[in-house]
């Protein structure tokens, strides 16, 4: 991480909701999903949040040495977005706690705030990580 990750830090993220990101794409597996309206997802929208952060981060870090993965997120999801609609996210780091990385996040589709809270994530080595990781899937007593 380098001396100018600090609290301040804003960034604005743009996307257009595509078909693919609705809720009936969310899990292709689940019959229920796909009898539900094709708005942009809430599993999306978090994924979205989270994008705008490593975004806003990115050239702060060590990329792709050092990157961010997400650890809690408190969000609401309050209005509905219908497909071709641009969706614009606005995060700001509050916080930075050793590695831990705290900020606000706001996302708004041009006619309603669509969602706004607070994400946490925290800054890995993916070298390490992925060494753990690899060691944890050995473990794994649930695969063939």
């Amino acid at each position: 991480m380098k001396e100018t990750l600090k609290p301040g830090i804003r960034f604005e993220h743009t996307f257009v909701v595509p078909e693919s990101k609705t809720v009936p794409s969310l899990y292709p597996e689940s019959p229920e999903f796909a009898l539900m309206p094709e708005v942009f997802a809430t599993g999306f929208l978090v994924g979205l949040l989270e994008w705008t952060c490593i975004k806003a981060i990115k050239p702060y870090l060590d990329w792709p040495e050092e990157q961010s993965l997400g650890t809690h997120i408190n969000v609401s999801h309050e209005a509905a977005t219908p497909t071709g609609f641009e969706i614009k996210v606005v995060v700001e780091l509050l916080e930075v706690d050793g590695r831990r990385l705290f900020f606000s996040v706001e996302a708004h589709d041009g006619v309603n705030l669509i969602s706004r809270g607070q994400h946490e994530r925290f800054v890995i080595n993916k070298a390490k990580f992925d060494t753990k990781i690899l060691e944890k899937a050995k473990k794994n007593t649930n695969h063939n």
